[in-house]
């Protein structure tokens, strides 16, 4: 994926809020100064794609209980190959959860963080521009658990609470229900 696909898709972006907006503004700037924004080995940071991946009735989410990270999280990851962002999501959803009929809700930009991601092993704290879209689940609810998660679980969207989750789940919770699918991917 090139460099002004990446900055359209964003462009194309609506932001919800002053976050959602900065998010966006940081992201595309990182895009257009660092040659090597989707290169996991650069420290500075590099775009990541997610996934928050609905059931058919759209009430609940997958979510994984991440293990370097120790919370629970949407699924995703790093961009690989040639992959474009929303490619990347899905194949880390899939991977991540062993679902095998996961279809995209949209092609746009469901959701945007920018977040550090701490140092451990040989990596040094860097940032992860993350980049996600929304997922239909199709067919079977059954999944199976990888090597990346503690746990994974289907949750009602409506029990995300502040609480108990990273603010950025409950972020893509408020998108997802109190503001509506629809204004969210800049459909309505």
């Amino acid at each position: 994926m090139k460099r002004d696909e990446v900055l359209s898709l964003l462009e194309r972006y609506k932001p919800t809020d002053e976050q959602d907006a900065a998010s966006r503004q940081a992201i595309a700037e990182f895009v257009s100064t660092d040659p090597d924004f989707f290169d996991r080995t650069n420290f500075r940071g590099h775009i990541t794609g997610s996934a928050w991946v609905v059931d058919l009735d759209t009430e609940s989410v997958l979510l994984t209980h991440h293990k370097k990270l120790n919370k629970w999280l949407q699924l995703g990851g790093h961009i690989e190959n040639d992959a474009t962002i929303l490619e990347a999501a899905l194949r880390e959803a899939l991977e991540e959860s062993g679902l095998t009929n996961i279809r995209p809700y949209s092609n746009e930009i469901f959701d945007l963080s920018v977040h550090e991601i701490p140092a451990r092993k040989d990596e040094p704290a860097h940032l992860h521009f993350d980049i996600r879209f929304a997922f239909i689940a199709e067919g079977e609810k059954t999944f199976s658990l990888s090597t990346e998660s503690h746990e994974l679980k289907w949750m009602r969207i409506e029990e995300i609470e502040a609480s108990a989750f990273d603010a950025a789940l409950v972020q893509m919770r408020v998108k997802w229900g109190v503001r509506g699918v629809e204004r969210c991917l800049g459909k309505g």
